[in-house]
C-alpha cells in the first residue's frame, strides 16, 4: 500500500495526471518536424522527440516544484502538491528528474552532434525558468525560449542544419507561451503578490488582457510570416483563422478575470496548438496528393 501511495505521489509531482503542459510543448514541436520534413517527418526521430517532451516536461515540473516548495503552500491551486505534503522527499524529487534528464539526453544521443549541442541550452533554459519568478516580473519569457527550444532542435535533427525562416515559427509560437502562461498566472496574481512571488500578470495589471491580445495578435503575424516562408497554403492559413477564432474566446473567459474562467482560458489553448498542427498536415498531405 505505501508503494503504491509513494508511486502516485510521484506520478502527481511530474503531473502525469495533467497533459496540458506535455501538449503545449509537444505541439510547436510537431510543427516545426513536419515543416523540417515537408511532410511526414522520420519515424524514429518523431518518437525521440514525443518521449523527450515527455521527460523533460516531467522533470521540468519537479525542478519547478523544488524551487517553489517554500511558497507553494500559501497558494490555493498549488498546495496540495506532493512537496508541500511531504507525500515526496526533496531527495526523491531530485533523483527523480536526474533519471528523467538522462533517460531524455540518452534519446537526444540518437540524433546528430547539432541537436545535441542544441539540447543543452534546452536543459538550461527549462532549469532557470523556475527561479526567474523570483527576480523578474517576466519569468514567462523565459518560458516561452524553453518551450520553443524544441522546433529548432526538431530542424536540426529531421535537417542537420537552421535554416533562417524556422526562427519565424519560434518566434510565433514565443509569443503564444508569453500570452497563455499570462493567462496561467492570472490564476494565481493575488496569492503570488501576497507569496512575493513575480509575473506578466502582476506586470500588466489591468493592462492583461490588452497585452494578451497584442501578444496573440503577434503570434498569428509572426506564424503567416512563417507560412509564408516556408510556401505552407490555404490550410494553414485556415489554422491561423481558427487559432485567432480561439484567441477570441479566450479574451472573452478572461473579461472578468476570475481564476477558474483564466484557468480554463489557459487550458483551451491545446486547440489552438492542435488547429495549428492540423493545417500544416492537411498542407503536406494535399500538396503529396497533387504530385
Amino acid at each position: 500500500m505505501a508503494s503504491t501511495s509513494k508511486t502516485s505521489a510521484l506520478l502527481q509531482l511530474i503531473r502525469f495526471d495533467k497533459p496540458i503542459g506535455t501538449l503545449l510543448l509537444l505541439w510547436p514541436t510537431l510543427w516545426a518536424l513536419w515543416i523540417a520534413a515537408r511532410g511526414v517527418p522520420d519515424c524514429g526521430l518523431l518518437a525521440i522527440f514525443i518521449g523527450g517532451t515527455f521527460l523533460t516536461r516531467s522533470a521540468g515540473c519537479i525542478i519547478n516544484d523544488l524551487a517553489d516548495r517554500r511558497v507553494d503552500g500559501a497558494v490555493k491551486r498549488t498546495s496540495g502538491r506532493p512537496l508541500v505534503t511531504g507525500a515526496v522527499t526533496e531527495k526523491e524529487a531530485i533523483t527523480l528528474f536526474f533519471v528523467l534528464m538522462l533517460a531524455a539526453f540518452g534519446l537526444v544521443l540518437l540524433t546528430n552532434p547539432l541537436t545535441i549541442w542544441l539540447s543543452v541550452a534546452a536543459v538550461v533554459l527549462a532549469s532557470t525558468y523556475p527561479f526567474m519568478k523570483r527576480y523578474t516580473h517576466l519569468p514567462q519569457l523565459v518560458l516561452g525560449l524553453a518551450f520553443s527550444w524544441g522546433i529548432p532542435m526538431a530542424f536540426a535533427a529531421q535537417r542537420g542544419e537552421l535554416p533562417a525562416a524556422l526562427w519565424l515559427v519560434f518566434l510565433g509560437n514565443f509569443w503564444w507561451i508569453v500570452a497563455y502562461d499570462t493567462k496561467y498566472a492570472m490564476v494565481d496574481r493575488d496569492d503570488d503578490i501576497a507569496a512575493g512571488v513575480k509575473s506578466t500578470a502582476i506586470l500588466f495589471g489591468r493592462h492583461d488582457r490588452v497585452i494578451i491580445g497584442a501578444l496573440q495578435l503577434l503570434c498569428l503575424l509572426t506564424l503567416y510570416l512563417a507560412g509564408r516562408a516556408f510556401e505552407l497554403g490555404l490550410y494553414f492559413n485556415l489554422s491561423l483563422v481558427v487559432s485567432a477564432a480561439l484567441f477570441g474566446y479566450h479574451q472573452y473567459l478572461i473579461r472578468e478575470r476570475e481564476r477558474d474562467a483564466c484557468f480554463r482560458a489557459f487550458l483551451h489553448n491545446n486547440w489552438v496548438g492542435m488547429a495549428i498542427f492540423a493545417g500544416i498536415v492537411l498542407h503536406y498531405s494535399a500538396s503529396a496528393a497533387t504530385q
